[in-house]
């Protein structure tokens, strides 16, 4: 119970994060996000200040023995770069540039009452489920003695 309670505070303060910091206005997202024309660095502020909380933060945090909720922590351990990652990074960036939303600030404004982030999500559960699908469907590998082929009359 006490970790679900800590996860819905910091979800909604990570939501009032978004807002305040206006990464749920796509308008703005997509104003940083167009470099070659007119490029709005507001969201540098934003980013910053994300770097220099979690570049101190972590310095704190992972000395600890363990987590405060739970008993180990839970970091990444892949380190190789391979095509899943940077097909999944491409398709993270198109998707972002083109709605001007990520998972976060998507699932944040939908409380605008506007159509766009509901489309996003809409979009982000589609390709969640196409990927679990792809994913785990029985691969087709060939099998070890090729096919019999239909006699000739």
């Amino acid at each position: 119970m006490k970790i679900n309670l800590t996860a819905l505070f910091a979800g909604l303060l990570f939501g009032l994060g978004l807002g305040f910091s206006q990464m749920i206005d796509r308008d703005r997202v997509l104003g940083f996000l167009d470099v070659t024309g007119v490029w709005d660095p507001t969201l540098l502020f934003v980013l910053g200040g994300a770097i220099a909380v979690t570049v101190i933060a972590f310095r704190f945090v992972l000395r600890r023995p363990y987590p405060i909720l739970t008993d180990k922590f839970y970091l990444p351990t892949k380190k190789d770069i391979d095509l899943p990652l940077v097909v999944g990074s491409a398709i993270f960036g198109v998707g972002w540039g083109i709605a001007g939303y990520c998972p976060g600030p998507g699932i944040t404004a939908l409380v605008l009452g506007i159509w766009n982030p509901v489309l996003f999500i809409v979009a982000l559960i589609a390709g969640s489920l196409t990927y679990k699908w792809y994913s785990t469907r029985p691969s087709h590998k060939p099998s070890s003695t090729p096919p019999e082929l239909p006699q000739s009359q």
